[in-house]
């Protein structure tokens, strides 16, 4: 049959984010979820995602009442959500509403991914669908959290759990974290940097909540890493050392290794392996199919290696994540 170029193309499906606001939200963590799944990308000359806001009244107030959302869908959006954004309030021990906790249900029972920000852990918990999974949630409630749900594995020293169907972040700036997490997870490294970059936030935090929980300053600050940091992400296809870093930041490898852990919460070789991996990422996604030439021009030596650091960083070959993620991939 011929094509009729008079009706307009399909629609190419997006993947549907659904954020449930309820009574007492944090606005916070719903500005992050606007930030990152909702807005426009003229800049990558298409949408990412159909993003959409929902809640079981007609009018919300949000936390200690700083404003009333209305003029949003029903609670009936979150059953047509391909990923669906619980919702998170600093009153933990209050109960969520049952029409609430159905609607998350509902979604687990057909395959949906369910996504908390911090407190929105409770929210998952609450609905059952937590028991004998991983989950994160905010410091300051990891011991009310394990007394109340003592068969979900809490993990409390992280900025956010990937548990495959269900993600949590720990607290509120751990939302980015893990948005631009799930962005990568869907688009790959190459876009989820482009949307960190208009956020102007890191693309990827290394460490855990103990950098955040309450400590005493130190009198006197270590240094900023960002130089040595800057000068060897521009050399990482050449052998770089521990001591080369640490000859650069004019310390000796043990002090580096000490601000390396105080500032960045991880040691220098795995942030230079991170990073080697990122820039073999961007590679692939940029259409280089071989990879020998990958593996050589990110620093990480032969094709072997690269294949185990790129399976271990995102679960993928560096094959399969071409199919993915490179040109033509979607």
């Amino acid at each position: 049959m011929p094509h009729d170029s008079s009706q307009p193309p399909a629609r190419e499906h997006l993947h549907r984010v659904v954020v449930i606001v309820d009574e007492n939200s944090n606005p916070f963590e719903l500005g992050c979820a606007t930030e990152v799944f909702g807005l426009r990308r003229p800049e990558l000359g298409r949408d990412l995602y159909d993003f959409r806001l929902c809640s079981p009244q007609p009018r919300t107030a949000m936390r200690d009442g700083f404003f009333t959302l209305t003029g949003v869908t029903g609670l009936e959006a979150a059953d047509d959500a391909d990923t669906l954004i619980v919702p998170n309030r600093p009153d933990v021990e209050v109960p969520r509403r049952p029409a609430v906790l159905d609607a998350v249900r509902r979604a687990h029972a057909r395959g949906a991914r369910l996504v908390g920000f911090c407190s929105g852990a409770f929210t998952l918990a609450e609905a059952g669908v937590l028991d004998g999974r991983r989950a994160t949630a905010h410091w300051q409630w990891a011991d009310a959290f394990r007394v109340r749900f003592p068969s979900v594995h809490l993990e409390e020293n992280v900025l956010f759990v990937d548990d495959g169907d269900i993600l949590t972040a720990a607290g509120s700036a751990a939302a980015l974290d893990l948005g631009l997490h799930v962005v990568r997870r869907d688009h790959g490294a190459e876009v989820a940097n482009a949307v960190s970059r208009r956020l102007v936030f890191a693309a990827h935090r290394d460490g855990g909540q103990q950098q955040f929980i309450e400590r005493p300053v130190p009198a006197v600050p270590d240094e900023s890493l960002a130089p040595v940091l800057a000068w060897a992400q521009e050399r990482l296809d050449v052998p770089l050392t521990v001591s080369d870093l640490a000859a650069r930041a004019a310390v000796s490898p043990a002090t580096l290794h000490r601000r390396f852990r105080a500032q960045l919460g991880t040691t220098p070789l795995a942030w230079l392996t991170r990073e080697r991996v990122a820039l073999a990422c961007r590679l692939i996604e940029r259409g280089e199919s071989r990879f020998e030439l990958v593996a050589r021009n990110s620093g990480l030596g032969t094709a072997a290696n690269l294949r185990a650091s790129m399976r271990r960083a995102t679960g993928l070959a560096p094959s399969a994540y071409r199919r993915r993620f490179g040109p033509g991939a979607g």
